[in-house]
């Protein structure tokens, strides 16, 4: 690069003026290395603002991320004594900021033929291209050595190694079966991608969920809010093909409706005001992996004609865009609203609402799970005092007895940050409960009908507009979302007879 001589306050007017478009971070040092100058793209690579930058050395920046050997070596290079070079110029391969590898270009700019005036730092980020020749250095020499390993054993004796290939091959079958056996036996027992408890119930809900995560069916979960909705999404991603890829989550009730769709399609720079840069949406994110859209009842009927596009086609456009995106997403949504309601009041697409209840699974609230709340108590308490530094191991039977018998309108949600209380409030090993679970249930009336009694009436009334079918093409189980079996089951414990 040829060495440029003009007055500083001419150069700082060019940079401000046209350096500012370039991509690459750049940076103007003075001969003592304090900052003269820094580009717009310098700014927001590194985080940091001009009045935090300019007059401040070099190596003083940020959290003195720059104090490092290699660039001292660079600018020790770049700046010798008593040394006039034309047409100098350095570059070196550094670590900046944890792991991420820059390439730093330093060039001189003179006042005249003798003094060194200005550097001129140009910075490029390599990290990636680093990151894949050394993986895939490392997987050729890898597996040139694995193919000369086998090559070797296979030439000393061929028989020998197949047979130990069937064997290996018995035992890791063997070893398989094992491990989805104790996996599925642990999981209903006890905790399901972090689900807690063995009631019916939740053991119904689990049944549906591996029933379902193998294949590519879009799934609704309902329930109540605190019920543990996100849980059963991430237990259908964790058990589905897609599980070594992340679960993408888009809650569409803590976003306001101007952003949901740029959230969910991505924008292009230049779309709206404030979009200065290309965004990706979460459905392309999600390509080939799986998205949650949590609170799906929440989502303005504007966008859901664009939703339900891509639910069919798989296809959509950035805000500010004509180009067609396909993607190939699996979706699991959730909502604690009534759905069918509100498509009766207008409020939520009638095409939506049969394009999401392809496969429901309802998640039951706390009260209906009364067995399983000394094991979420036992979990919940655990865990908060870990995190607190406590030692609460001990649950008295009358402070389980008040938690059971509550009725918990927010779910789980509502009994961990109960516990949460309890264990600030206790000195000793002892739970000691601040809420007053008794008086919060008060308001409710004392005529109110049992779980079971409600339970019973409600089959008794889908039996008999179904004319006590039980199985089959529209009948009571189909409705109820039950096995005809389990339907049985659950008659006979509340002694429905047909009349």
């Amino acid at each position: 690069m040829p060495e440029v001589f003009f007055e500083q306050k001419a150069f700082l007017d060019i940079f401000t003026k046209f350096l500012d478009s370039i991509r690459e971070p750049l940076l103007l040092l003075d001969p003592d290395l304090k900052v003269v100058k820094a580009n717009l793209s310098f700014y927001m690579t590194f985080c940091v603002k001009p009045e935090n930058t300019e007059g401040v050395l070099i190596y003083d920046l940020g959290n003195r991320q720059w104090n490092i050997p290699k660039l001292k070596e660079l600018l020790e290079e770049i700046l010798p004594q008593n040394t006039v070079f034309n047409n100098f110029e350095v570059e070196h391969d550094f670590e900046i900021i944890g792991t991420k590898v820059m390439r730093l270009n330093a060039r001189r700019i003179y006042k005249d033929t003798k003094h060194t005036q200005l550097i001129l730092l140009a910075i490029e980020d390599v990290t990636e291209q680093e990151y894949y020749k050394r993986h895939l250095e490392k997987i050729v020499k890898n597996r040139t050595a694995q193919l000369a390993t086998a090559k070797q054993e296979a030439e000393q004796g061929k028989h020998a190694a197949e047979t130990a290939l069937c064997e290996i091959k018995a035992l890791k079958e063997q070893l398989e079966a094992e491990r989805a056996y104790l996996k599925e036996e642990i999981k209903l027992e006890h905790n399901h991608e972090n689900i807690i408890g063995n009631s019916d119930g939740l053991k119904y809900v689990l049944y549906k969920v591996e029933q379902i995560a193998d294949s590519n069916t879009t799934v609704l979960v309902l329930g109540e809010t605190g019920t543990g909705k996100e849980l059963v999404a991430r237990s259908i991603h964790g058990f589905s093909k897609r599980k070594n890829r992340s679960l993408v989550k888009v809650n569409c009730a803590a976003l306001p409706p101007n952003l949901i769709e740029s959230e969910l399609f991505g924008h292009e720079k230049g779309a709206f005001t404030s979009s200065n840069r290309l965004q990706l949406g979460r459905f392309e994110i999600a390509d080939g992996a799986t998205l949650f859209l949590d609170e799906i009842g929440e989502l303005p009927l504007e966008l859901q004609s664009k939703l339900l596009r891509v639910f069919q086609d798989g296809e959509f456009e950035r805000v500010g865009s004509s180009k067609t995106i396909k993607v190939d997403a699996r979706i699991i949504a959730a909502t604690n609203r009534n759905l069918e309601e509100e498509v009766e009041k207008g409020r939520f697409r009638k095409d939506l609402w049969y394009r999401l209840n392809v496969f429901p699974i309802t998640m039951p609230p706390l009260r209906e799970r009364v067995t399983d709340i000394p094991l979420l108590v036992d979990y919940y308490v655990q865990k908060i005092s870990r995190r607190l530094g406590k030692t609460v191991d001990l649950v008295p039977q009358n402070v389980m007895s008040t938690i059971q018998n509550y009725h918990w309108p927010g779910n789980v949600r509502e009994l961990e940050n109960v516990l949460e209380r309890a264990v600030i409030n206790s000195s000793g090993p002892k739970l000691h409960l601040v809420d007053d679970l008794d008086k919060s249930y008060k308001h409710l009336s004392k005529n109110q009908k049992t779980l079971k009694a409600l339970e019973r009436d409600y089959i008794l009334d889908v039996l008999e507009q179904t004319n006590w079918k039980v199985s089959g093409a529209n009948s009571a189980a189909q409705i109820l979302g039950l096995n005809r079996s389990t339907l049985r089951a659950r008659m006979r414990k509340l002694n429905i007879v047909k009349p």
